[in-house]
């Protein structure tokens, strides 16, 4: 077994024995430029407990930091809180290394795993709000169904008042930095915000729940343990956890996101007049195309505004295939609170910015006008009307709260 892995101590009875993922760039469609981590805990206590585990890659960086503090094999109970398989890849090979005596996990998670891994093991389900005792201290359960998997819960321990949060107010971030408060805040801002607009956005309304249960059981939190990128201590709790309840309104801002590809520049320009429309109106304009701004990067640009423009040219009587990767994407993840229009040039048919404007309908944004279609190349009456519109939706948006971020 490797030895070059160290665990690092997080608080009087836990250490994080997680792994560093530098390389990965796709996280299921979504861009992680940064890494990430998979993050597991070892509570040492009477008995001694691991919380979650680590893609299966990564058995041997878990086990090996584990073993700098205790033989793997003193392990008494595996939690398992998520069964995605970032965080249970391993789950079969430890449980048959560790042999614990009892592996806990949610009643649907129970099923998930055994589905997943086909395996006979005996686990032992918890539901909402049970409790365990570890000897000295004590670990409760909390179910967060569709946060996001329905088998997800948390877990909480009371000694070192410390919430194991699973996938909930994580990040893709590769860092040796263990907590936030070691990093800029700009940078683990950033890839929370990210995180929430491409894993999360979609259960806002649970989230606002689970903010709300939270609060009700006041609980002391001096740690939050996720399982993705640095870990939250002191005021960066409450920074996260303020955060999320903004991320969870979603209400819409002065920012309006213009979304297009084009063929020979003619949908990029119409984009680019729009903008300047906006602009002159009060509201922040935010152009991205499709052929350099990955689909991630556009819904969390979509987190917090307030309008989307989306254009498209039309090819074989269909609207540009890079676009339509991105609206099916972005439709999935169910931004609410949105205003806006579609546009596209056009050789002969033009159904692009029709169809655009179907997606916008599916996904209830209010539309201010019709499509705007331009035949061929645009020139100054077709833009004068592209900055029209642009001023139109403008004026809308111009008041409402500032943007967070750009």
């Amino acid at each position: 077994m490797q030895d070059n892995f160290k665990a690092l101590k997080i608080s009087d009875n836990v250490y994080w024995v997680g792994a560093i993922d530098w390389k990965i760039r796709d996280f299921h469609g979504y861009l992680t430029s940064r890494g990430t981590t998979y993050n597991a805990y070892l509570i040492i206590a009477d008995k001694v407990t691991l919380v979650d585990t680590v893609k299966s890659p990564y058995m041997k960086e878990l086990l090996s930091r584990i073993s700098s503090v205790i033989d793997p094999k003193k392990i008494d109970y595996i939690i398992s809180q998520h069964s995605e398989m970032d965080h249970s890849g391993c789950i079969p090979e430890i449980i048959n290394i560790i042999n614990p005596e009892k592996v806990f996990t949610s009643v649907a998670g129970a099923k998930v795993l055994k589905e997943h891994f086909d395996f006979d093991y005996d686990l032992t389900p918890v539901k909402n709000g049970e409790s365990i005792s570890l000897g000295n201290m004590n670990l409760s359960f909390y179910e967060t169904k569709m946060l996001h998997w329905p088998e997800s819960m948390i877990s909480y321990l009371d000694k070192d008042q410390i919430l194991f949060s699973q996938d909930g107010f994580g990040l893709h971030l590769a860092t040796y930095e263990r907590f936030s408060d070691q990093l800029p805040e700009y940078l683990w801002f950033e890839e929370a915000a990210k995180y929430y607009a491409n894993i999360l956005l979609p259960y806002s309304k649970l989230i606002l729940k689970l903010l709300d249960t939270l609060n009700a059981m006041k609980l002391n939190i001096k740690i939050l343990a996720n399982d993705h990128g640095p870990i939250f201590r002191g005021g960066d709790i409450f920074k996260i956890i303020s955060y999320y309840s903004y991320w969870a309104t979603q209400s819409p801002t002065n920012k309006a996101v213009i979304i297009y590809d084009t063929m020979w520049n003619s949908t990029e320009l119409m984009a680019r007049v729009i903008a300047e429309g906006l602009f002159s109106a009060g509201a922040i304009p935010v152009v991205m195309s499709t052929k350099v701004s990955h689909r991630s990067d556009i819904i969390t640009q979509l987190l917090d505004a307030g309008a989307m423009v989306v254009g498209a040219p039309t090819i074989n009587n269909m609207m540009f295939p890079e676009i339509q990767d991105v609206m099916s994407y972005v439709r999935g993840l169910k931004p609410e609170n949105l205003i806006g229009f579609t546009f596209g040039s056009y050789g002969w048919s033009g159904e692009g910015p029709k169809q655009l404007k179907i997606y916008l309908e599916e996904m209830k944004v209010k539309i201010i006008r019709d499509e705007l279609r331009v035949k061929n190349v645009p020139k100054d009456a077709a833009l004068k009307e592209c900055f029209e519109a642009g001023k139109a939706l403008g004026e809308i948006i111009k008041d409402y709260p500032k943007c967070k971020f750009l």
